[in-house]
């Protein structure tokens, strides 16, 4: 079956080589002895790691070949700090900290102003989550994060989340083959009526007063649009306390509604 050649930074992905898990520790072993060939060649054999990542980002409205780069000194990195005797995959090490230069490089070129304060969290809570992925060779929780910067999980999750590149309202978010539904197409466009003004202010004094975790999980359920797996995957617990807590959050909303 032929191969497409797709370019990217020059560099033709089909031809893209991956290397076996003796062919690295292999090459490792030599680039520790001073061979700068397998150097080249273990950087060379893990691009398509860095290309694989690169398909988060697929939608976004960035140069491709400026991440493509980006990801590869993320890779680089990787390479140069890898320690074989730790037991993990060198992609188990690799991956947060190509993900980490990524993301490092949008947030600087990032449009929307945020905070002095905020972006310094976020870029603390970025370096602590590399280094205890790294330790563990698992990805880092919010809560180990929060516990080793001693700051609040929910204040985490929310500056890395102001981390994020606004979606524009004409993103397409749905296209069958016919008319492209665009985000803008979706939000709704009424005149609020004084009846919805105020159930508007009832509710929004009713989530006032739920504790800050039901707020916050009622905010990115039914605002952000997050599933429970992805908000208990943040804030570091089970999807069932998820589930727990915003049942709960929904139940002392119907009593105050109604």
């Amino acid at each position: 079956m032929a191969r497409h050649k797709v370019e990217i930074s020059g560099v033709n992905t089909a031809n893209m080589k991956v290397l076996s898990s003796e062919e690295t520790e292999k090459l490792f072993l030599r680039m520790k002895e001073g061979d700068l060939n397998a150097r080249k060649e273990l950087i060379e054999g893990n691009l398509k790691l860095v290309l694989s990542i690169l398909k988060r980002f697929h939608h976004r409205d960035e140069n491709m070949d400026d991440l493509f780069q980006i990801g590869s000194f993320g890779l680089i990195k990787a390479i140069d700090n890898f320690d074989l005797s730790h037991g993990v995959k060198l992609s188990t090490y690799a991956v947060p900290m190509i993900l980490g230069e990524i993301k490092r490089y949008l947030r600087d070129n990032n449009s929307i102003r945020v905070s002095r304060s905020i972006k310094d969290l976020a870029y603390n809570a970025m370096k602590e989550k590399e280094r205890i992925t790294s330790e563990k060779g698992r990805e880092a929780t919010i809560d180990e994060i929060a516990e080793a910067l001693h700051e609040d999980p929910v204040d985490i999750v929310m500056s890395l989340d102001s981390m994020r590149s606004p979606m524009s309202i004409f993103e397409p978010i749905y296209n069958d083959g016919g008319d492209t539904i665009y985000l803008c197409d979706q939000i709704e466009d009424q005149r609020l009526k004084k009846k919805d003004i105020d159930i508007n202010i009832a509710l929004d004094d009713a989530i006032h007063d739920l504790d800050e975790r039901e707020r916050y999980i009622i905010d990115q359920r039914y605002i952000i649009g997050k599933t429970q797996m992805e908000i208990a995957s943040e804030l570091g617990i089970s999807q069932a306390q998820i589930s727990r807590l915003e049942k709960n959050a929904i139940k002392s909303l119907k009593k105050v509604l109604r």
